[in-house]
């Protein structure tokens, strides 16, 4: 990942020294479990653990002549143990250990993500709160609709979010699972029992069945959420890129102190994040998109899949963090401007009461094509300036028969209702 969008703690659990750490854990926790069962010494497997390092160089310049990361990070382990290594890896395959410790790497990368996601829905609740009674239009096909409130708005984000914590959980338990079953995971120089002690004490769970590796749609299922947490990003940063455009200029991302907008034209205050967050959605599609790719492959494995994923793993985690940590900072810096709001929403002179007018004709008794023309008629006839349509409406005889002064004055207030049944629902308030 480049240095723009890269994230510490991500980095931390991918760079080589995590790998190649991460790979440790699972080698010592193997040898301690056939310690355990008697089938290397105890004391050996002790020694181990007292005497290895990991040194990342020297494991680049044994794999030069390799050609292999696993055998070459073996060696430099030799060279750092002694005699007593050669209790590691006993029966193993390569994929035992890289599987395994990709799990383990998935899960903890994982929680730094997670913890991330928590702290946008806690951003978005509170200014869902907030502007709770803050009414503004509602748009479908980008066209003035209904009056809504900009809490809404937010509470519907909010309500995509927790669904991707819920699919993001879920497609993580699916990788907490580790296999130590031997080459094409047949047992033939190990154990299930082995397998068993091992994964319990990585904190993982044996894969109830492998070949010579993990299959990859527990891994494509992940990065499939991470493109649809990704996705609901861009919906919200879309979202806010629209309503800070010059012509609706309703809700703005955060303009910081020292801020410019434009090499060319000192007035501009672009919405350079949501942008931002925009595209990199696209690279986790790509990513998600590659994963799925790597589940067809050959026979018990092949590795296809393997230089694939030393990109689109780490880098899906940096990106998906990055663009959270910039949502937290839009949506807790959110400048909203109601004033605005307002004057948006009278500006089709009351003609989104339309459906409320249509909705009361009919249930006073006229039938719903006559009552639907009627609107209309007067509707288009004020889009096309030709007067008022509140004043239209209030003159036509058909509507004096059937609708009192009481009925098309609640028609025209249309205030938003049941926001507080929404937000139980949604757990932002309680009952």
């Amino acid at each position: 990942m480049i240095s723009r969008y890269e994230i510490p703690e991500i980095r931390a659990v991918f760079s080589d020294e995590g790998r190649f750490n991460t790979w440790l854990e699972v080698e010592l926790a193997a040898a301690e479990a056939m310690a355990e069962l008697g089938l290397v010494p105890a004391e050996a497997v002790r020694v181990c653990r007292e005497r290895a390092r990991i040194d990342p160089k020297r494991i680049g310049e044994i794999e030069e002549i390799t050609r292999h990361d696993v055998i070459a990070f073996l060696e430099q382990l030799e060279e750092t143990i002694g005699p007593e290594a050669r209790h590691l890896h006993l029966g193993m395959t390569s994929s035992d250990v890289l599987d395994t410790a990709l799990s383990l790497q998935i899960n903890r990368a994982h929680r730094v993500l997670l913890a991330d996601l928590e702290k946008l829905l806690s951003a978005l609740r509170e200014q869902a709160l907030k502007y709770k009674d803050t009414v503004c239009i509602g748009r479908s096909h980008g066209v003035h609709a209904e009056p809504t409130t900009f809490g809404l708005k937010l509470a519907v984000a909010y309500a995509q979010f927790k669904r991707d914590h819920e699919r993001l959980c879920a497609t993580a338990e699916g990788l907490r699972v580790g296999k130590i079953s031997g080459a094409v995971g047949a047992y033939t120089t190990l154990s299930p029992e082995i397998e068993e002690l091992t994964c319990a004490k990585l904190g993982l769970k044996p894969a109830p069945i492998s070949t010579q590796i993990l299959q990859r749609d527990r891994h494509a299922a992940y990065l499939s959420a991470l493109a649809i947490l990704g996705a609901d990003l861009e919906r919200l940063a879309l979202e806010i890129r629209h309503l800070q455009r010059t012509e609706v200029a309703e809700a703005f991302e955060p303009f910081t102190k020292g801020q410019k907008g434009s090499s060319a034209m000192p007035h501009k205050r672009n919405p350079i994040v949501t942008e931002r967050v925009a595209g990199l959605a696209r690279l986790l599609r790509a990513n998600a998109h590659a994963a799925i790719e790597n589940v067809a492959l050959w026979h018990e494995r092949d590795i296809s899949h393997s230089s694939v994923e030393r990109v689109i793993i780490p880098d899906g985690f940096h990106l998906a963090v990055y663009m959270l940590r910039r949502m937290v900072f839009v949506v807790d810096g959110l400048v909203v401007d109601s004033k605005r709001m307002a004057e948006n929403l009278a500006l089709t002179g009351g003609l989104t009461a339309s459906s409320g007018l249509l909705v009361e004709l009919i249930r006073a008794g006229l039938e719903r094509k006559a009552a639907y023309e009627l609107v209309q008629r007067h509707a288009l006839a004020a889009w096309e300036g030709k007067g008022d349509f509140r004043t239209a409406i209030e003159k036509d005889p058909v509507v004096a028969l059937h609708l009192d002064r009481g009925v098309i004055e609640r028609c025209f207030a249309q205030k938003p209702r049941f926001i507080d049944v929404t937000y139980r629902r949604l757990g932002i308030i309680g009952d």
